[in-house]
């Protein structure tokens, strides 16, 4: 089953999408907004996720914070226990960054797949509706 992914920007966006995927009883993965990590920070993107989590605990979610270009906030991010985050750093770096994030139980996402971004739309409930019902099976 493929798990369709869904930018969250705020803790009712998270809850949108997760009763949406509790309903439809599917898999997802909720991706910060771009550079995230620079504004939102590790600790309130796992918190916001946590607690959206804790009202549809059934649903399989995976949680990528978005760290930009910056490979101190990619640390940062593994070191308060994030398990995936996306980074966007020259080779020789990434290739650091991700042995760290390894050995502390994390990976680096590069799921290049399309994501329904919460922040473009009105509706946040219909479009992950529309966005999960048409995501494949």
């Amino acid at each position: 089953m493929s798990r369709p992914a869904i930018i969250i920007h705020s803790l009712d966006d998270c809850r949108a999408a997760l009763r949406v995927a509790a309903d439809a009883r599917r898999a997802v993965t909720l991706r910060s907004a771009p550079g995230a990590a620079a504004y939102l920070g590790a600790p309130a993107f796992k918190s916001m996720v946590e607690t959206a989590h804790e009202a549809f605990p059934d649903v399989d979610v995976r949680a990528v914070l978005d760290c930009s270009g910056e490979p101190g906030l990619a640390l940062a991010a593994i070191r308060y226990g994030l398990e995936r985050i996306r980074v966007d750093l020259e080779p020789d770096v990434r290739t650091r960054v991700a042995d760290i994030a390894a050995q502390r139980g994390a990976v680096l996402d590069d799921d290049p797949a399309p994501a329904l971004d919460l922040g473009a739309v009105d509706e946040p409930l219909s479009a992950c509706r529309d966005w999960l019902a048409n995501a494949g099976p």
